[in-house]
């Protein structure tokens, strides 16, 4: 069950709107949650997805309603890299644009098409509309990913990242230069309550950590600087909103302030540059490193002291 408050950016909203918003579901499935019985407004049951809402008004969503997502089909035309496998697991080097796994407006066409096509056994592992995944980069974002190939992998995995026993570390090109070249952010993330389309630091959201060094400033054509990050927790767009809100945005990212002039990227500068895990069957240490992309490295290849 989830719930969630209307905020101001939402006042006058169609509740179908808004509950395809809080469910991460399409249109047409929040109609399916509406007739289902499954979306309440105040503790009282609604069955009109056209009902106008109010600021202040709680809406509670039960998506387990919605009915059982078909299994993904195997689409060898998907393009990616795999620079390790093993009976038990594999890492990808994901290109930026390619979606992790089916979803809401991204039905085929994902990383995880592409696997099953490589990997058909994938299919008995894990949750069955995003099989072997145990942890996701957002669309925009290039790198290193963790997949399980077996069941026993996979839990493995999944308590590994929990227990934050997986290194994940990523180079990001920010706005401005930082005023400490070591630096923690330790700020709780969750839905920003002025636009729950996107992320933000909010007393209400869920604990998130993220440690930062400076590798080099860039004063030409303007002051940026590289940062290496490194998660401690997993939350949605986690960098970019921590980033963010110290007021140094990614450079290119337009959802979170990261657009200006002097430097332009063609997505948010932020690559998942290094992987670091026991391995979940053997325990051996195991350790991948992706370079930089090419459209990334020609940006800060035009930078200068």
């Amino acid at each position: 069950m989830i719930e969630e408050e209307i905020p101001a950016a939402l006042a006058g909203e169609r509740l179908d709107r808004v509950v395809a918003l809080i469910a991460e579901c399409s249109r047409s499935e929040a109609h399916v949650l509406l007739d289902a019985g499954g979306v309440w407004v105040d503790d009282e049951p609604h069955v009109i997805g056209k009902l106008r809402l109010k600021e202040g008004q709680r809406v509670r969503v039960d998506p387990s309603l919605l009915p059982v997502p078909s299994a993904p089909e195997a689409d060898p035309s998907i393009e990616f890299t795999v620079v390790h496998v093993d009976e038990h697991l594999i890492v990808v080097d994901k290109p930026a644009g390619l979606v992790v796994h089916p979803g809401a407006g991204n039905p085929d066409g994902t990383l995880v098409n592409g696997l099953l096509a490589r990997f058909p056994e994938l299919a008995d592992v894990g949750e069955m509309h995003r099989p072997g995944i145990v942890h996701r980069l957002d669309v925009g974002t290039s790198g290193l990913l963790a997949v399980a190939r077996t069941q026993r992998a996979y839990h493995e995995l999944v308590d590994a990242l929990s227990n934050r026993d997986v290194g994940r570390v990523y180079r990001a090109l920010v706005w401005g230069h930082l005023a400490n070249s070591h630096g923690v952010i330790d700020a709780p993330i969750g839905r920003d309550h002025r636009d729950p389309q996107r992320m933000a630091v909010v007393v209400d959201g869920k604990p998130a950590r993220t440690r930062s060094l400076v590798l080099h400033e860039f004063r030409t054509p303007t002051e940026v600087s590289v940062l290496e990050c490194r998660l401690e927790s997993g939350r949605t767009h986690q960098i970019r909103v921590h980033l963010s809100a110290i007021g140094h945005p990614v450079v290119g990212d337009a959802t979170y302030g990261g657009v200006r002039s002097g430097v332009s990227s063609p997505r948010p500068f932020l690559h998942a540059a290094r992987l670091e895990l026991a391995h979940p069957v053997t325990r051996e240490p195991l350790a991948f490193d992706s370079p930089l992309p090419d459209d990334l490295a020609e940006i800060e290849a035009s930078l200068s002291d």
